[in-house]
């Protein structure tokens, strides 16, 4: 199921809610609900009774939100609960050697949260967390188009744009795409053009605040897990990962050498899977080493 389908298109009497915001819990309610829906699907499909679940957070998240999370995964239904940083999960979807002694750094930017972590030997050693990701950028358009074009547009369609011409750095060729929304003069449905190098324009703030704390990680970094980055250089995860010229962007700026992961729109979830298969052995990587019955 996409992402916002439903937002901004639903009758009088159907509310569309958002459980988890700025990657925490938001509704608490509609959260358990949501997580009890999907695993009576995935206990129905593969006959299993109460799953232990593990959950990527923020590496930034509160003793609170932490508790908020275990609440609500163990009253959805779950045996057991584990938490793990979302950088240390997309780490290990990505493939990085997180248990060697040398240092790697994963710069993770979802729909809530960008994530920069430098790993070495199981652990995160530097961290920070950015409440600017992907529904930022989104706002960004959102309040572009409205002050510049004098347009109206909902998140689903500032998304779409993002995902077509968004780029943090000018492209060899200028894309345009048009859009529709509804003009704030007239009141009616307008059709206009936008250019990649508008929403670069748009998103520019927010992207140079995600390049910053990308270089205030690096310069907290010790220098002997520096000099194994300069090395092997800094992956990009998720989503945002995916924003045309945004490796190019943090290449000029950091002076290394920037890779965007595999499939980066998955690198959490696949961490998450292959900690939650080799439990015991990645436990040093998890938040909470304890269970929650």
């Amino acid at each position: 199921m996409k992402p916002k389908i439903c937002c901004g298109r639903t009758p009088e009497q159907i509310k569309a809610v958002r459980p988890l915001k700025d990657g925490v819990i938001a509704d608490f309610t509609a959260t358990q609900l949501m997580l009890k829906n999907i695993i009576g699907k995935v206990g129905k499909r593969y006959s299993i009774g109460k799953p232990r679940v593990v959950v990527g957070v923020p590496s930034g998240i509160t003793e609170v939100e932490e508790r908020a999370v275990e609440e609500s995964v163990i009253q959805a239904g779950a045996k057991e609960v584990y938490l793990i940083e979302e950088p240390m999960a997309a780490a290990i979807g990505a493939s990085l050697d997180v248990g060697e002694p040398s240092g790697s750094i994963i710069v993770d930017i979802g729909g809530g949260t960008t994530e920069v972590a430098v790993i070495s030997l199981g652990g995160i050693v530097v961290s920070h967390s950015l409440r600017i990701a992907g529904d930022e950028l989104d706002e960004d358009i959102v309040n572009y188009i409205k002050k510049e074009m004098n347009l109206a547009i909902g998140d689903t369609t500032a998304e779409q744009i993002k995902i077509q011409i968004g780029c943090a750095m000018p492209l060899m060729t200028e894309t345009t795409m048009e859009i529709r929304g509804r003009d704030l003069t007239t009141g009616l449905p307008r059709n206009v053009k936008v250019t990649s190098t508008q929403i670069e324009e748009a998103i520019k703030e927010s992207i140079s605040k995600i390049v910053e704390i990308v270089k205030l990680t690096l310069e907290k970094t010790p220098p002997e897990l520096a000099s194994d980055i300069m090395e092997k250089g800094i992956v990009l995860a998720g989503g945002g990962a995916l924003i045309k010229n945004l490796d190019k962007l943090l290449s000029i700026e950091t002076k290394m050498p920037v890779y965007v992961a595999e499939e980066p729109l998955d690198c959490v979830v696949r961490g998450a899977g292959k900690t939650l298969e080799d439990l015991e052995r990645l436990k040093t990587v998890l938040i909470n080493a304890r269970r929650r019955k």
